[in-house]
């Protein structure tokens, strides 16, 4: 039971996190985007970190090789998501990458990523309560810039702000569909973690180094000040999935 009240509580959470999209009300789009070039620092850290310190080594502790291909067919699966529903993560607002799309699209691709991540964070915490707090928060800290970028991508597209506001909210809810269906499907088949877990890790693999570390470096740094930030929000990120290891 208590799997269970923590999973729904997380992806509720990383469903609410879509809605701080608002917050493109309130600053500048240079600012806001300066800003979220920090955040997408952090959460590279962070999905790495919980990739190679959390997940890999707890799925490594069954000692097979479909672990390896797990990890490969995680990093796999994103490539094909990508190129097939041609939906690509979007960390700025109005970004390049999204502006010509039809908004739908968008919104479709988000929906299945965040039903992925419900899978990946049911999984979790089906192998223990602090790696699924630590997969929850790489997730939570991955969707804040891309849940901005794509708001303010919407409004771009000719949504009103409570229209995309809600839309985006409805996409990213698939993530409570994945989560109950990873748990209830677990009751029948207890091995499922077993696959899902490196599955999960190439997947936050293949979005930090595949998405958004060439999203850093597609803005060149005009002051060391800038490039010392990133290093220390990326070292940061990694470092609080460290830290997380107490909870173990």
């Amino acid at each position: 039971m208590s799997v269970w009240i923590y999973t729904i509580a997380s992806v509720l959470l990383v469903s609410a996190v879509s809605l701080i999209g608002v917050v493109t009300i309130f600053f500048g789009e240079k600012k806001l985007n300066s800003i979220l070039r920090l955040f997408v620092s952090f959460s590279v850290g962070a999905l790495l970190g919980d990739a190679f310190i959390h997940l890999i080594p707890e799925a490594f502790e069954s000692g097979s090789l479909l672990v390896s291909a797990s990890i490969l067919g995680g990093i796999l699966s994103f490539f094909v998501l990508e190129r097939f529903i041609h939906w690509r993560h979007c960390h700025e607002v109005g970004c390049e990458e999204h502006g010509h799309a039809l908004p739908y699209v968008i919104l479709f691709g988000d929906g299945l990523h965040n039903l992925i991540d419900g899978v990946i964070i049911g999984a979790s915490y089906l192998v223990s309560i602090p790696v699924g707090i630590a997969t929850t928060l790489a997730v939570v800290f991955h969707e804040i810039p891309q849940e901005i970028g794509d708001f303010g991508t919407l409004l771009y597209s000719g949504f009103s702000k409570t229209k995309a506001l809600l839309w985006n909210f409805a996409s990213a809810l698939t993530a409570v569909v994945g989560a109950v269906m990873v748990l209830l499907v677990s009751s029948q088949f207890e091995s499922v973690t077993k696959i899902l877990i490196p599955f999960a890790a190439g997947g936050f693999i293949y979005i930090a180094t595949a998405d958004m570390i060439p999203e850093l470096h597609k803005h060149k740094a005009h002051k060391l000040s800038e490039t010392i930030k990133q290093v220390f929000f990326f070292v940061l990120g990694i470092a609080i999935m460290y830290a997380l290891l107490a909870l173990e």
